[in-house]
């Protein structure tokens, strides 16, 4: 337990006395802000019973210092620095003017390290004025948003061009595409058969090792998990909130103003210390309906709304790069608008890197979602990710392969993050690529059993727009880090290499060739044609019947089991419909293709709230929480 020091105890008596708080509230505050081992204005205004500007008018008022509108005075903008952003939205200290030949800071922090933080960075002869964090926020956004937006946009491609998937394909990429493609038209030319075969011997060769793959992974994934999920378990109920650090927590959105309580209803249900969240809601600039909406719920001092200026491409990835120059956490985790955390993921994701070894730079948890009985597409949504996620990625994990990150609830150390430049903007599954990027930098990707919940598509045409970005997202991932076969199999290892090949290759390529095969053998068996005899000796059809009947059946086996961890047997029959799904991934897939070829840094827009349990969440996050914290 922490004690409240005397400038807190004073603080909260002038607070009740000038009636913005009660007693009551005072008391609460007090016992919070010694357990959580933070200051008692943090916990007043986390808990929305203190507005941040009536509290430093106040503070401001009793010890005789002004207080400053930024937005009606603002600073001077030539005392500022660009490097020195980040420093200023962490200590929400920054200086403001010239006085009478003194400079004047302006700090949302008073107290003694506000002074120490100001006179180690300006001297001793300096004065202080009081201001709020929201102000200190907007001043940086709106002197350094036009820098830190083309930073967010071009800093990975300027500083490591051969990460940025910018540029789409190189010319060796170009040319190895050429090469192949001459070739196998000579072949198709000069000898035929011998071409057709060698083309269906090394698919077939694919195929099967993709299906063993996959059965390896659920195998190592079933058997590993257990023993760590237990020792994670038992130091959470060891921790004290008082050594837990500050968490940032980005809301990445557009246009989705129907499903932001769900989020904040959701954030503030979160087993950790209020006072150390640093919930970042990151909007669009000209995104003014969904900017009116979180204005309009009234969000308690621990969110900050981030507008991002407008520039191309406008992706998930620049916006959370923007949002990263104003992070305060030594931690840092993407939500989506959506999301449904489980209350204790972020103890169990400090536990988890406490735990790992000293280069895990992200701690990846579950996805599943809460409308998975709603139609067949859910369904077979649900059993698809808990395939993924639950059964997978902890595979991966096991064998030292690159994790391809979800989309959500990827925890990451927030120094390696601006370390390696963050996400990449021009990569539309950003995520999938940072964890590749991550394990070719040194770093670690762990997985943990903590789940957080979203909303399942229910609209088959809305769930290929969101595929076919995915797939997208993983060519562009291939080809980018394919770039250096060389350096990617020194960086990652002979094994990491083939599990990337498989995981991120075989997930794009079998999309595409399913349709080739299935027609291939619909036509065989409609018409009992020997027209393919000649191309499938019996070598050859035996493997390729192999992977059709058994390879297959492996993968319906393994959709069987991805729901047993969780006890959802009544999903378990739909995983023998799974055959239509896999028409949609094809769709899908073909869709990402011609989209890498004529706009490859499009983002197709999901549509949310379509879900009808969507209005049931929101009418229950809109609830008032009576629960302590």
């Amino acid at each position: 337990m922490g004690a409240l020091s005397y400038s807190d105890i004073c603080t909260g008596d002038h607070l009740v006395e000038s009636g913005l708080i009660t007693l009551a509230q005072l008391d609460e505050a007090s016992s919070l802000a010694e357990r959580w081992g933070t200051s008692l204005p943090d916990v007043l205004m986390s808990r929305r019973w203190l507005r941040a500007d009536d509290y430093y008018r106040v503070l401001a008022a009793r010890f005789d210092i002004d207080f400053v509108d930024l937005q009606a005075d603002p600073p001077d903008g030539a005392l500022l620095h660009e490097a020195e952003a980040e420093r200023y939205a962490r200590e929400l200290t920054m200086p403001w003017k010239l006085r009478n030949g003194r400079l004047v800071v302006a700090t949302a922090r008073p107290g003694p390290e506000a002074v120490l933080y100001a006179r180690q960075g300006w001297g001793r002869d300096i004065d202080l004025v009081l201001t709020s964090k929201f102000d200190i926020l907007w001043s940086l956004q709106r002197i350094f948003g036009n820098d830190h937006s083309r930073r967010a946009v071009h800093e990975l491609a300027e500083l490591d061009p051969e990460m940025s998937a910018q540029t789409v394909f190189t010319r060796s990429q170009l040319i190895a595409a050429w090469l192949i493609l001459t070739a196998l038209t000579a072949g198709l030319c000069i000898a035929p058969v011998a071409t057709l075969i060698a083309i269906n011997l090394a698919m077939g060769v694919f195929y099967l090792g993709n299906f063993l793959f996959k059965g390896l992974l659920v195998w190592v994934g079933a058997r590993h998990q257990r023993q760590s999920a237990l020792a994670i378990d038992t130091e959470v109920r060891l921790l004290r909130d008082e050594d837990l650090p500050v968490f940032t927590i980005l809301v990445p959105m557009f246009r989705e103003p129907e499903v932001l309580p769900i989020l904040t209803g959701a954030l503030r249900k979160l087993d950790y210390p209020q006072a150390k969240l640093d919930i970042k809601i990151v909007l669009e600039e000209g995104d003014h309906e969904t900017i009116e909406a979180a204005k309009a719920l009234g969000l308690e001092g621990i969110f900050d709304i981030i507008r991002v200026p407008v520039s191309q491409p406008q992706t998930k990835p620049k916006a959370c790069n923007y949002a990263l120059r104003y992070a305060r956490g030594d931690y840092l985790v993407i939500y989506d608008a959506e999301d449904k955390p489980e209350p204790d993921q972020l103890k169990k994701v400090v536990v988890a890197f406490r735990q790992a070894p000293e280069n895990t730079a992200c701690i990846q948890c579950r996805l599943n979602y809460y409308n998975a009985e709603e139609n067949w597409l859910t369904r077979l949504f649900t059993l698809d990710y808990s395939l993924w996620f639950d059964l997978m990625l902890p595979g991966l994990e096991r064998l030292r392969i690159p994790i391809p990150l979800g989309g959500t609830s990827n925890h990451f150390k927030t120094h390696v993050l601006r370390e390696l430049r963050a996400w990449d903007p021009f990569n539309v599954t950003e995520d999938a690529d940072l964890g590749i990027r991550m394990t070719q930098k040194g770093y670690r990707v762990g997985v943990i059993d903590a789940t957080t919940f979203e909303e399942a598509n229910v609209s088959q045409r809305n769930w290929i727009r969101q595929r076919s970005r995915w797939i997208k997202g993983y060519m562009q991932t291939f080809l980018v880090h394919t770039r250096r076969p060389i350096h990617l199999l020194r960086t990652i290892g002979p094994l990491g290499t083939l599990g990337f090949v498989f995981f991120i290759g075989g997930t794009m390529l079998s999309g595409l060739l399913n349709p080739i095969f299935w027609a291939t053998f619909a036509a065989w068996g409609l018409t009992r044609t020997g027209l393919f005899e000649a191309v499938f000796p019996p070598p050859l059809l035996y493997l390729s019947l192999f992977n059709l009947v058994l390879g297959n059946g492996l993968l319906v086996y393994l959709m069987m089991l991805a729901p047993f961890r969780r006890r959802w047997l009544a999903l378990v029959p739909y995983s023998l419909t799974v055959m239509w799904y896999w028409v949609l991934m094809s769709v899908a897939a073909w869709k990402g293709f011609w989209q890498l070829i004529t706009k490859p840094f499009y983002w197709e827009k999901t549509q949310h709230g379509l879900s009808k349990f969507t209005a049931r969440e929101v009418a229950q996050a809109m609830q008032p929480d009576t629960a302590a914290a």
